[in-house]
C-alpha cells in the first residue's frame, strides 16, 4: 500500500491546479500546497527530525496546522496532535510520554507550552507569535525544500492521537500509514465523495475525524477549507461564501447550525452530503438537520481512535439511534454484558458490549507504552470498546452508552440513550443528558438533565415520557434544568460532571 507522502503526491499530479488549502486570504493549489509542504519538511529535517521522531502540534486548524500533517508524512516524522487547551501539565506529560523532539504552538497555546518544563528542552516552533528561544514558522516553511521523494514507508506511525483521559492518563494510539490510508479511502467510499469535494475543516486534527476529513480531502482532490474555532455564524459564512459540499461533524455543531439566527436554505444549498460522529446524534436533532439541509446523504458513523470505523449507517433518518452496520473494512460482535471472551455473543435485542475485529485494515496494533491499557482492551483478537449497544432483529446496531455509563436501578440495567431519544423529542427540550445518581433505596435514580429552548417544567416531560414507549422503570425520577449540558471538545456528554454536580442550573 501506499504511504501518506505518496498519496498526496498523487493528487498533486492529477490536478495540480485544483484549489487545495483555503485559509482566510490564503488559496493554495496543490502545486502551491506541495511547495509549502515540502519546505517545511526541508525545516524540520534541518531541525534534526528523522523518521520515527515525534513532533508535537498544539495547534487550532489552520494551514500551518494543515500543512504540518503532510509535511511530516513525507519525513516519516509522527505527527502528534494535542488538544489546544492542553494544560502545561498535559504537555508535559505528552511530551515525556511520546519522547518528542519538537513542540509546535500558537498563541492560544503559547502559555500552555512556556509553562511545561518538557517543553523547554525541546526544539520549539512558534506559529504567528514570538517566543524566546523559538524558532518561527515562517523560516520553516521558506526553508529549502526537500526533494519530493517521501522518506516514510506504509509500515511507518503516520499519526499519535491521544485519548481524552476521563478515566485515567491519556493513552497514545499510534497508527501506521497504511492505516491511516485505508480509514480515508473508507471514508471516502462509505461517504460517496466525488472528485473535488469541497469540505469544512473545523474538526481539530486533534481528533480522528479532523484527520480523516483533511486526509480524505486529498485522496480526491478536493479543498480544505480551514476554520480555526467553531462558531454558527462564521461557518454558515464559510459554507456559502466557499460552497462546501460535504460536512463531517459532531452533533453538537449541527445543534448549533440548525439552531443559528437567520439561518438561510440558500446559505446551504450547496452541502449535499452530511456525515456526524463522535457521538449519537437524537431523533429530534436528527430530523431537525435534514429538514434544514435536505442532504442527498445523510451518514452516521461510528468508530474510534483504535480502528476508525465501526460501522455506517448511509441513511440515518430511516432508523434514527441505528448505527447501521459493520463498515467496508470492520467486523463486530456484541457481547453479553461482562463477557470476558469473543465467543459470548448476546442475543437479538439483548444489550451487551461492543467488540470489533482488530485483523481490520484501519486498526491500531495497541496503546503506546501501556501494556495494561492493551490488556483490558485487547483480547482473542478483538478490540473490547467499553461502548455498549445491541443489535435489532435486521442486524442493525444501536450504541446505547458506555459500560460505565449503564445506570443499575432496583436492579435494571438502564441505558442513558434511549431516555434521551425520548426526551430530545419533545418541542421544548434543546438538548438534553440523562446519568444516574446515588438512591438509598434504589442504588441509582434516573435523573434528565435538561436544557430548554421554550417554556416546559417537570410534569410535562414525565406526561411525555409517559405518552411514549418507554417503559415506565427507565422514567426520570428528577428533572434538573441546566444551562449547558457539559460535553468534551468533540460532543460526548461528561455524565461524571453532572453525577459531581458540575452545572450550572437555569
Amino acid at each position: 500500500m501506499l504511504d501518506l507522502g505518496r498519496t498526496f503526491l498523487q493528487s498533486a499530479e492529477r490536478s495540480p491546479d485544483a484549489e487545495a488549502l483555503i485559509d482566510g486570504d490564503l488559496r493554495l493549489t496543490y502545486r502551491d500546497w506541495q511547495a509549502r509542504i515540502l519546505s517545511v519538511a526541508g525545516g524540520l529535517r534541518a531541525l534534526g527530525l528523522t523518521c520515527g521522531d515525534h513532533l508535537l502540534s498544539v495547534l487550532q486548524n489552520r494551514w500551518q496546522a494543515a500543512t504540518l500533517h503532510w509535511a511530516c508524512q513525507f519525513l516519516g516524522v509522527v505527527i502528534t496532535p494535542l488538544n489546544w487547551r492542553a494544560k502545561p501539565e498535559e504537555v508535559d506529560y505528552c511530551c515525556r510520554d511520546a519522547g518528542a523532539r519538537a513542540v509546535v504552538f500558537e498563541p492560544v497555546s503559547a502559555e500552555a507550552v512556556a509553562g511545561s518544563k518538557e517543553a523547554r528542552s525541546l526544539a520549539r516552533i512558534a506559529v504567528a507569535c514570538e517566543a524566546p528561544g523559538a524558532i518561527s514558522f515562517d523560516v520553516l516553511a521558506a526553508s529549502t525544500p526537500t526533494a519530493p521523494q517521501p522518506l516514510a514507508r506504509a509500515e511507518d506511525i503516520s499519526v499519535m492521537l491521544y485519548t481524552s483521559g476521563t478515566t485515567g492518563r491519556p493513552k497514545g494510539v499510534p497508527r501506521r500509514h497504511r492505516a491511516e490510508r485505508a480509514a480515508a479511502l473508507a471514508h471516502v467510499a462509505q461517504n460517496l465523495y466525488r472528485q473535488a469535494e469541497r469540505t469544512l475543516g473545523v474538526m481539530p486534527l486533534y481528533h480522528t475525524m479532523g484527520v480523516r476529513s483533511l486526509l480524505a480531502s486529498a485522496l480526491v482532490d478536493g479543498a480544505f477549507v480551514c476554520m480555526a474555532r467553531f462558531d454558527a455564524a462564521g461557518a454558515l459564512r464559510l459554507i456559502r461564501d466557499e460552497r462546501i459540499s460535504n460536512l463531517y461533524l459532531v452533533p453538537t455543531l449541527y445543534h448549533d447550525l440548525v439552531g443559528a439566527a437567520g439561518l438561510d436554505a440558500l446559505a446551504l444549498a450547496s452541502v449535499r452530503k452530511l456525515g456526524f460522529a463522535g457521538a449519537p446524534m437524537s431523533e429530534g436533532l436528527l430530523r431537525r438537520v435534514e429538514a434544514a439541509f435536505r442532504p442527498e446523504l445523510f451518514v452516521n458513523h461510528y468508530g474510534s481512535s483504535e480502528i476508525y470505523t465501526f460501522t455506517i449507517a448511509q441513511d440515518a433518518v430511516a432508523k434514527p439511534g441505528s448505527a447501521g452496520r459493520a463498515g467496508l473494512n470492520a467486523r463486530i460482535r456484541v457481547l453479553r454484558l461482562g463477557a470476558k471472551r469473543a465467543d459470548e455473543l448476546a442475543a437479538a435485542g439483548e444489550e451487551g458490549e461492543i467488540i470489533a475485529e482488530l485483523a481490520s485494515d484501519e486498526a491500531f496494533e495497541g496503546y503506546w507504552k501501556r501494556p495494561d491499557a492493551d490488556a483490558r482492551a485487547l483480547r482473542d483478537g478483538w478490540y473490547f470498546t467499553g461502548d455498549t449497544g445491541y443489535l435489532d432483529a435486521d442486524g442493525d446496531l444501536y450504541v446505547t452508552g458506555r459500560v460505565d455509563d449503564m445506570i443499575i436501578s432496583g436492579g435494571e440495567n438502564i441505558s442513558p440513550v434511549d431516555i434521551e431519544s425520548v426526551l430530545s423529542r419533545h418541542p421544548a427540550v434543546d438538548d438534553v443528558a440523562v446519568a444516574g445518581l446515588p438512591d438509598e433505596r434504589l442504588g441509582q435514580r434516573v435523573v434528565a438533565f435538561v436544557r430548554l429552548r421554550a417554556e416546559a417544567d417537570a410534569e410535562m416531560l414525565d406526561a411525555h415520557c409517559r405518552g411514549s414507549a418507554l417503559a415506565n422503570y427507565k422514567r426520570p425520577r428528577e428533572y434538573v434544568f441546566v444551562r449547558e449540558i457539559p460535553k468534551s471538545p468533540v460532543g460526548k456528554i461528561l455524565r461524571r460532571k453532572l453525577v459531581a454536580g458540575e452545572y450550572e442550573c437555569a
